[in-house]
């Protein structure tokens, strides 16, 4: 597949001509909010096979083989030219697909209220054939020992159709925060713990769970090792019945680094207990934090080096948002922003005619623009065709497990478009 950046005065029409598309394949692949409207800056994926590539001044055959990871030989080979003849700037080249590794993928899904909205079941069901693990969020751990479950709907069935591993997310969260009080009896009261232990076992055989996931967030820092002997009394518990173990990890960048989300989170040992772990790398950017980039690929790459000294890559999904926000300027202590789909984020860019932007530092897209409404400044951060695949192609060099997607309910097509053309999802 090609990603194309839309440039000043270019119509769908014209770009479909210069890659051998469609008009029509473009606007449903993309599922474009604008098709009538394009922005300046916006990203779109081309549903070819293979790339085409316009040969830039200064370009020779080796020179585009070492930027697309094709030889030169073959490139002159499927084009039909000598490997040594000077190329005429603006020649289009076509640029067959590189064979696919294999890589795991899961979404979780978090219903609210009781009962599981309509967009969340057509949101699994669109995901799911690109999953290999389906997760529920959450079941939430009590002081007692037992369990509140969330609703479930179709989720279950949706993952039977879809040969995706069920994922029996639980989480140490009350009253929707998470309780350092709440994990401290969990882990260090050994008759609550036993029948914790029991229910999640009973619970996870009612549904057909196969992935039993732990994501215990703001613990105490002293409660480290008895998260890490918890973790090891789980293992072997679930070892009976041929589950696997996974845990939700914080962003760290070292293994001693401060605060009460990072401290009782130990890379080494969860790196040696459980099947796999699923480090947290987003929300950089947050909903109550200034405007920039949910997840900039210089720290993604930082907190992911870091975990590769601690534990093999082949036990880590990489942590990614499937949205953006949308903040109000200037940033005031205590506000919100919107958390808003790159789907929303095209359309406002196009609705308040403003072009998109690309942080390359960061590797992501932004704009900015004025509420026409309200008078007020506004600063759009989302991810879009460029983002994810600068994330998948650190998957690759990092040989990671794969990649987890926080959360669904918020379209983004493109990720699935370049999830599908970079990789064979694995099924179990």
């Amino acid at each position: 597949m090609q990603i194309h950046v839309v440039q000043p005065n270019q119509s769908l029409f014209g770009i479909a001509q210069a890659y051998g598309s469609t008009v029509k394949d473009i606007v449903d692949a993309n599922e474009l909010p604008n098709p009538d409207n394009l922005v300046v800056g916006q990203s779109l994926v081309i549903p070819i096979i293979g790339s085409f590539y316009f040969v830039q001044p200064g370009d020779s055959l080796w020179a585009i083989s070492q930027k697309t990871g094709v030889p030169y030989q073959e490139l002159a080979r499927v084009n039909g030219i000598s490997p040594n003849q000077p190329l005429q700037v603006g020649l289009r080249l076509y640029v067959p697909q590189k064979p696919k590794g294999k890589a795991e993928f899961n979404a979780y899904v978090e219903p609210y209220g009781k009962e599981v909205a309509q967009n969340l079941e057509d949101s699994a069901k669109e995901a799911a054939p690109y999953l290999t693990y389906l997760a529920p969020f959450s079941f939430q751990a009590k002081r007692d020992g037992t369990l509140q479950e969330p609703p479930l709907g179709n989720l279950i069935q949706t993952g039977k159709d879809n040969k995706n591993v069920m994922m029996m997310a639980i989480t140490n969260q009350e009253e929707g925060t998470f309780s350092d009080e709440l994990g401290r009896i969990l882990l260090t009261d050994q008759a609550i713990q036993d029948k914790f232990l029991n229910n999640v076992v009973q619970t996870a055989k009612k549904y057909g769970f196969r992935d039993i996931h732990f994501d215990f967030e703001y613990l105490r820092p002293q409660d480290k090792e008895a998260y890490n002997q918890f973790l090891r009394k789980a293992k072997q518990r679930f070892n009976q019945e041929g589950w696997l173990l996974s845990t939700a990890l914080a962003p760290k960048t070292s293994a001693d680094q401060k605060g009460k989300w990072y401290e009782a989170h130990d890379y080494k040992a969860h790196g040696e207990i459980v099947d796999f772990v699923v480090i947290m790398t987003y929300e950089w950017g947050y909903s109550g934090g200034p405007a920039m980039a949910v997840s900039p690929i210089g720290p993604v790459r930082d907190v992911l080096e870091y975990a590769i000294s601690e534990m093999p890559p082949s036990k880590i999904l990489m942590g990614q948002n499937l949205y953006g926000y949308d903040w109000t300027l200037p940033f005031v202590q205590g506000s919100t922003a919107k958390a808003i789909s790159p789907q929303q984020a095209i359309k406002i860019a196009a609705d308040n005619n403003v072009p998109i932007q690309y942080d390359q530092k960061a590797q992501a897209p932004f704009f900015k623009y004025r509420d026409a409404s309200t008078g007020k400044d506004h600063e759009v951060w989302f991810e879009d065709a460029r983002s994810i695949q600068a994330k998948f192609d650190l998957m690759k060099e990092l040989k990671l497990r794969g990649m987890s997607y926080w959360k669904l309910g918020l379209p983004f097509p493109q990720n699935w478009l370049l999830l599908s053309d970079n990789f064979n999802v694995v099924k179990r």
